[in-house]
């Protein structure tokens, strides 16, 4: 059976990647739209939005669903909003750093708990296959 904690974390996993897919659909209308950057590429970064938000959502779902494969993924992805906290933190925008940083942490927390620990450690069932 799968620990509740794995489907909680499995919500909040679907919500970061669906608001990455977001983010990825934002940059190419705004990029459409006619503001381009000199910097990067509007429709390059949209497309690594696209690509990493679409398995971070998959991870998501593969976690609400039972599947032991999306927790890697999930613990990756959370561990790069560590870094992402610190640097939106870093920028002056603690409200924003707070609110990544917890949500993240708690992501982690859930990843690894006793429960969920158990259940990644023990033989998969056909139920899981």
């Amino acid at each position: 059976m799968t620990p509740r904690a794995v489907r909680v974390a499995g919500v909040i996993t679907t919500l970061q990647g669906t608001l990455a897919v977001a983010m990825a659909t934002a940059l190419a209308v705004r990029e459409l739209g006619g503001h381009h950057e000199a910097a990067i590429s509007g429709y390059g970064t949209a497309a690594w939005f696209a690509i990493m938000g679409s398995a971070v959502l998959a991870a998501g779902a593969g976690l609400c669903t039972g599947r032991r494969w999306g927790r890697g993924i999930a613990v990756f992805t959370n561990l790069l909003l560590l870094g992402v906290a610190f640097y939106v933190y870093s920028s002056g925008q603690v409200r924003y750093a707070v609110l990544v940083g917890v949500v993240s942490l708690a992501v982690l927390a859930l990843l690894f708990s006793p429960p969920v620990l158990q259940w990644v450690t023990q033989a998969p069932s056909d139920d899981d296959r």
